[in-house]
């Protein structure tokens, strides 16, 4: 598989698009005037605190207060009376109280887990990490750690003993061993070390001058951070359209990464670096509520606030053989657009997909491997459950940031997001309704009916009868004036 990532920079956003044999799979964006915050580090300060919930608010200098929960707490801030089995009460096993844990006005320094969301504000830790090409380094606990998609015990067993050798003695904080430690030599993984403790030296001069709500620690911009997270083997070029990002992409990779360097080119073009694998024209259909499938079947996407789902239609596809193996092979091909889909359109949460119903089991879990084996090439977290009898399959998938559609759109002023209309026949017969009840509450000579161009022309057509029976009822004259700033729920009755 042929792999290539492309960065395009404008003042106003960074965007990043991971292409796969041709093919768009992933993009981010990262906007000047909303940059993420996912791994910044801040003083925070106690705003209020949520025993019902576990949980507290904290300052951190943004917008909205910040969210954390007592289980994102490192035992550090559990004071001594409210650890398990101390004289504070609490049994072995049993947690202490987020009034136990913090007070009002309490200082701390936390790390954002997730950007804000929606109405929600960012997630907070205390658990500090900060990343590097290989490493996590973890300042506040011993332990090492392993990726879990390094399966093979022997390489494990290797990368823990180099670390160890590694460290030196005395020092304090632990370490994550990287999916991309995998198979490289011991003085590629030991060069992340020295980098990691120099950033967290710098760290805690910058904790000590800090007052709350002080940005402490950020994080790389979107183009470098993509190069240190999605960059591995398969990647084959890197190319980017800026000459200024090109050339700290380049000493970033001849600091951190070496072996990168030769595969990052950049990219002169007179056409837009996006219009080489058609990544604006796929952006564009990955906001639209229906995807096609080659077959002639679709894929029907629909977002709400509690879950996402899809439903799978033959469309027209009719197959060749018979009907069991028609809504067969829709369901295979569709897996394969679901696990694309959720990573271009970075689809996060519950997740439940409406396949074709089959009456054959083994087609059933033909489907459900397919889907399994499409979603491990994400590098999100995915979990999937066990087809339902109705066809129905869970996934759940990480969410850390917003959605492709939540960043480049908003909800409709007009619909407010419910994606349907009143009829044009709806409206008139509520005009109907306010004249009369205008007319019973108010003395006026005649009315002035302000509406959309459908509505007017509804009124004077299919309507008209109805109109003129109503003039005659109230004993007053009705005008119709178009206003064409109105959308067609809008009115208003005007007594004259």
């Amino acid at each position: 598989m042929s792999e290539e990532i492309l960065v395009n920079v404008t003042p106003q956003e960074a965007r990043v698009a991971v292409i796969e044999n041709g093919v768009l799979q992933e993009v981010h964006i990262e906007r000047t005037r909303n940059r993420g915050i996912v791994g910044n580090i801040y003083k925070g300060k106690v705003a209020r605190i949520l025993p019902g919930m576990q949980a507290a608010f904290i300052d951190i200098g943004q917008e909205r207060t910040a969210f954390l929960h007592a289980s994102d707490m490192r035992a550090a801030h559990t004071p001594p009376s409210a650890r398990a089995g101390s004289n504070g009460g609490h049994e072995a096993g049993e947690h202490p109280t987020i009034s136990e844990l913090l007070h009002d006005g309490q200082e701390l320094i936390v790390q954002v887990v997730k950007d804000p969301l929606g109405t929600k504000g960012a997630r907070l830790t205390t658990h500090i990490t900060l990343p590097a090409r290989y490493l996590v380094y973890m300042p506040y606990t011993k332990h090492i750690g392993i990726s879990q998609r390094i399966e093979d015990d022997s390489e494990r067993e290797r990368l823990r003993q180099v670390v160890k050798s590694a460290m030196e003695a005395g020092d304090e904080g632990g370490y994550i061993l990287r999916t991309m430690a995998g198979a490289v030599t011991d003085d590629e993984l030991k060069a992340d070390i020295p980098y990691l403790r120099r950033t967290w030296l710098a760290l805690q001069e910058s904790i000590k001058a800090a007052s709350p709500g002080r940005l402490l620690h950020e994080d790389l911009s979107l183009p470098l951070r993509c190069m240190r997270d999605l960059v591995v083997d398969s990647i084959e070029k890197v190319r980017i359209d800026s000459r200024e990002t090109y050339q700290k992409a380049v000493e970033f990779a001849r600091a951190f990464m070496p072996e990168l360097e030769n595969r990052i080119e950049y990219y002169p073009g007179d056409r837009p670096i996006f219009d080489l694998y058609s990544v604006e024209d796929e952006i564009k259909k990955a906001l639209e509520r229906k995807v096609p499938l080659k077959s002639g079947g679709y894929l029907v996407f629909d977002q709400t606030e509690a879950l996402t789902t899809i439903d799978i239609n033959t469309g027209a596809y009719v197959g060749r053989k018979n009907l069991e193996e028609t809504l067969f092979k829709t369901n295979l091909e569709a897996t394969q657009a679901v696990a694309r889909q959720l990573r271009l359109r970075n689809l996060g949460g519950i997740i439940i997909v409406d396949f074709i119903d089959m009456a054959e089991p083994e087609h059933r879990r033909q489907v459900l491997r397919t889907l399994e084996k499409a979603l491990a090439r994400d590098r999100v977290k995915t979990h999937i459950t066990e087809m339902s009898p109705l066809g129905l399959v869970e996934i759940t998938r990480k969410r850390t940031r917003e959605s492709l559609e939540h960043i480049l759109c908003e909800p409709c002023p007009v619909c407010k997001g419910s994606g349907a209309l009143k009829t044009a026949t709806t409206v008139c017969y509520e005009i109907f309704r306010e004249i009369l009840r205008e007319a019973r509450q108010f003395g006026a000579a005649r009315y002035l009916v302000l509406a959309s161009q459908p509505v007017v022309d509804m009124l004077l057509d299919e309507e008209s009868v109805s109109l003129h029976k109503l003039q005659e009822f109230i004993g007053k004259p009705i005008q119709l004036q178009v206003e064409p700033q109105y959308h067609q729920e809008q009115f208003d009755v005007v007594l004259m």
